[in-house]
């Protein structure tokens, strides 16, 4: 990793216009509030950018049509995409494991790939496959037959169960767990006798998984979540659940059972899904909302039960008058009464 970028360099390498020596050398990134004279810092509006600009720091990232007022910079289409790339650059070297570990536990069956890294105390059970330039931090679990896909980074503590599928290049966070029994049980005598879950995972391509999450296996067939999408921290995905391609799913969600989410949706923080419902494509669910019935394509909703935001902001507004409204109830019964005790 380098130390040191000059402004040209980071400037060619988002491919964004340059605005002042490119001989400028950048040592940090840095936020707003905090850059010093030799960070970048990125601002994705006018107001932000109007800050940036005033402020010490060194060199600026600016959406096109903000005046840097002579400030050094880099002007792009898309300020935190560019801030990415060069957040990328300045990242430290992490702890990976290097090669095989000899404390590790890899069954004579597993197949692993080339150049797969794995670290001491990760266990892989029979018949599973590593991929090529896989990364298994400490104490990852690998159960048997499961497939873990090429570029994999799994996270120390993550657990793999049995037969389950991952893509290539899938990062999974620490202590997530892949593949657990679906939450099924069947009521009989005042017993809950238990449904095995005999179904599998399937993680696709370019899918990340925050840490503490938790994907259920499915009773039957398949648990999928689609290529490109983004698990937060702690949320649960029950099982035979259908999450599309590139979408969103906030911390603290839980999704219930044989739930359908549709591509490039939205679940945002605390929310909860009802099983058996189906999540249009493009839908956005606000925070802490319950969704209990199916969402057309594109809807966005909030509150509990899940309705039109719109309406839900109405509910809220209204509510928030209710004290105001009892109050006025209460001087009306006061003035009937009066009239009723004069008669």
């Amino acid at each position: 990793m380098r130390e040191k970028w000059t402004l040209g360099e980071l400037a060619r390498m988002v491919g964004g216009e340059l605005a002042g020596d490119p001989r400028l050398c950048i040592s940090g990134v840095s936020p707003i509030e905090t850059a010093g004279a030799g960070d970048i810092t990125f601002a994705d509006d006018a107001r932000k950018a109007g800050v940036a600009v005033r402020g010490p720091a060194g060199a600026v990232v600016v959406p096109r049509g903000v005046d840097l007022a002579g400030k050094p910079g880099i002007v792009v289409e898309n300020p935190r995409l560019a801030f990415a790339g060069i957040l990328a650059v300045f990242e430290p070297e992490r702890d990976a494991p290097r090669g095989i570990d000899p404390r590790s536990a890899i069954d004579a069956t597993a197949s692993i790939g080339e150049d797969a890294c794995i670290g001491p105390n990760v266990t892989v059970a029979a018949h599973a496959i590593v991929g090529e330039n896989a990364v298994l931090y400490p104490g990852v679990y690998i159960g048997r037959e499961a497939k873990v896909g090429a570029g994999v980074v799994l996270c120390p503590n993550v657990v793999v169960r049995e037969r389950v599928i991952i893509g290539r290049n899938v990062i999974i966070h620490a202590g997530a767990v892949i593949g657990a029994d679906g939450f099924g049980y069947v009521e009989s005598g005042g017993v809950h006798h238990k449904i095995p879950q005999i179904g599998t995972v399937i993680i696709e391509d370019d899918v990340e998984i925050g840490a503490s999450s938790c994907v259920d296996r499915a009773t039957m067939g398949a648990t999928v979540i689609g290529r490109g999408t983004r698990i937060d921290n702690l949320v649960q995905i029950g099982h035979n659940v259908r999450v599309g391609e590139n979408c969103i799913i906030v911390g603290q969600t839980g999704v219930a059972g044989s739930v359908e989410i549709g591509d490039s949706s939205i679940l945002a923080g605390g929310v909860g899904v009802k099983d058996h419902v189906r999540i249009g494509p493009g839908s956005v669910v606000a925070a802490r909302a319950f969704v209990c019935s199916n969402l057309p394509p594109g809807a966005f909703v909030s509150g509990s039960p899940s309705r039109p935001h719109r309406e839900q902001l109405a509910i809220e507004g209204a509510m928030r008058k209710l004290p105001e409204l009892m109050e006025r109830v209460r001087k009306l019964e006061e003035r009937i009464r009066a009239l009723e005790e004069g008669r």
